[in-house]
């Protein structure tokens, strides 16, 4: 599996924002998240989520449609599909 691309955009002592690439058929890797973040999906599409369990699921993304997440989110993120993702990964600094 190839490994998704990551550019952090902001890294302040508030936020730290990362655009994430993922081709078709790459991976973030697994990794647990230290805070709270949302994710600004910049493309539609389907993700697929790995949790440490190998339990697997499809999510669906919209373009422009955000969603929160706690800290302590444990998972991989693989692009399954035939068609790029693009996201940004807002993090919530304590």
């Amino acid at each position: 599996m190839l490994s998704a691309r990551s550019e952090v955009q902001v890294d302040t002592e508030e936020v730290r924002v990362t655009q994430w690439r993922l081709a078709p058929g790459s991976a973030t890797g697994h990794h647990i998240h230290e805070m709270d973040y949302v994710i600004v999906p910049v493309t539609s599409g389907e993700m697929t989520i790995v949790a440490p369990d190998g339990t697997r699921a499809k999510t669906q993304l919209g373009a422009g449609k955000s969603y929160f997440r706690k800290a302590g989110v444990e998972h991989d993120v693989l692009n399954e599909t035939s068609t790029e993702i693009v996201f940004l990964e807002v993090e919530l600094k304590p």
